[in-house]
């Protein structure tokens, strides 16, 4: 594991989709450990590494389109443990399309493109996973 403080809980961000589907990783005081884009036929196998790598408790999920169907996936190959919380992701594409830039600052002629008309040069699944775990989080303790 990166460097992450005993004390913190592991929450496992999960943004589900047709074709592929965002994984993030972070502890519950907002460290950022991992993010990543997969395929949607690898996003089970996945989630079961990250299991076995990080032990987590917890996974977050958009509550859209096909979360009925990965909730009743994700619980049949995760131990009864863990706990699938659904969370609005409304807006989530849109705010994970600004994070985007925060993380990864426009360079070069990317800087002269006002703001709103940027388009990341990559699927940004894994970003909305993060912002649907910070959603969570916010929840827990609206004033952070």
């Amino acid at each position: 594991m990166k460097n992450i403080q005993s004390d913190s809980s592991i929450v496992v961000g999960f943004d589900p989709g047709r074709l592929k589907c965002g994984l993030a990783v972070m502890t519950a005081s907002r460290q950022l450990i991992s993010h990543e884009v997969v395929s949607s036929e690898e996003a089970l196998t996945r989630l079961q590494s990250l299991h076995r790598q990080y032990d987590f408790n917890l996974l977050v999920m958009g509550d859209q389109t096909t979360s009925k169907t990965w909730k009743k996936q994700i619980t049949s190959v995760l131990p009864d443990t863990v706990k699938v919380v659904l969370i609005d992701e409304r807006y989530s594409s849109l705010e994970a399309r600004d994070r985007y830039w925060e993380l990864y600052p426009p360079t070069g002629l990317t800087k002269l493109i006002p703001k709103g008309m940027r388009q990341p040069p990559r699927p940004v699944d894994d970003i909305v996973a993060i912002v649907l775990i910070e959603r969570y989080l916010n929840c827990l303790s609206p004033s952070a």
